[in-house]
């Protein structure tokens, strides 16, 4: 069993790389100062730009990004484990990965996950979003070990999907990740409710650190970064859309007690599919 204390960090990432990084530095040092061994930021940690050519003009490939170097320089000055949600990665010809890191705390980068399920949608209130257009989705989920736990990345978008969280549980996940972006219309619908169902489903920690307020390049984010337990409780929260961090001890002897009380995991059934023919049909 294992026992840590991780924060989530609310940001208002912008269109300068540079001003994110320094949020960042400045959030993640208040975390660490108040005690946490493990920093999640959100989504687009380092950039926030829907406008294309300018989004292409600032994003580098791995070996060369900004955001890659200051996590990893901080992880390791601080002795912390440092989830950098995600970054815009240039991966190809006009194409991104929306990817997050992992940095141990000597610096290493010990995970990379590209974000699978991408946002292409139209929603109500005029918004558009084409994700594919620009990001190269990921294939793979990734699991890890951090403070004795065993945790699971994912992005955004992604606890839309509960078979990804599903599978991991399945091979012992016990802390579920979802650095997010959220518009403010989608978080106030669903964020709270998706991220409790997919802690509820699989008795398993959650933690989403989040972008908040109004965003530089135009859009309207919810905020309100949280960690759930495995019961499905809120247990800390960035309440509203403001920048700030908060804490919460994840103890993985939690996770071992709801999954006795409820063992979905082990109860689950494989099944078919039977579609029932009316009269008509029978009869032909």
């Amino acid at each position: 069993m294992s026992k840590f204390v991780a924060a989530v960090v609310q940001m208002s990432s912008g269109t300068d790389v540079s001003k994110n990084i320094d949020a960042m530095d400045v959030l993640v040092r208040e975390a660490q100062q108040q005690g946490a061994t493990y920093i999640q930021t959100p989504e687009m940690t380092g950039l926030v730009q829907q406008e294309r050519g300018a989004f292409f003009q600032s994003v580098r490939d791995e070996e060369n990004d900004l955001v890659v170097r200051a996590g990893a320089s901080l992880a390791k000055e601080l002795g912390v484990t440092l989830h950098v949600g995600s970054t815009p990665i240039l991966v190809g010809e006009k194409k991104a990965a929306n990817r997050a890191f992992v940095f141990g705390p000597d610096g290493q980068c010990r995970a990379r996950y590209d974000k699978i399920h991408m946002f292409d949608v139209d929603l109500d209130n005029g918004e558009s979003w084409r994700e594919s257009a620009v990001y190269r989705p990921g294939e793979k989920g990734v699991m890890l070990d951090v403070a004795g736990a065993k945790m699971g990345l994912a992005i955004c978008y992604d606890c839309r999907f509960p078979e990804l969280h599903t599978a991991y549980a399945r091979h012992g996940v016990e802390v579920l990740t979802g650095p997010s972006c959220f518009t403010r219309q989608t978080g106030q619908a669903h964020w709270h409710t998706l991220l409790r169902s997919r802690a509820i489903e699989t008795g398993a920690y959650m933690i989403a650190a989040a972008q908040g307020g109004d965003l530089e390049d135009g859009r309207s984010t919810y905020g309100h970064s949280l960690i759930v337990n495995p019961w499905g409780e809120v247990v800390a929260e960035v309440t509203g859309e403001s920048t700030g961090v908060a804490l919460a001890e994840i103890d993985t002897e939690q996770v071992a007690a709801a999954r006795a009380k409820i063992p979905n995991l082990v109860n689950n059934r494989p099944f078919v599919l039977d579609q029932v023919k009316d009269a008509a049909e029978r009869a032909a």
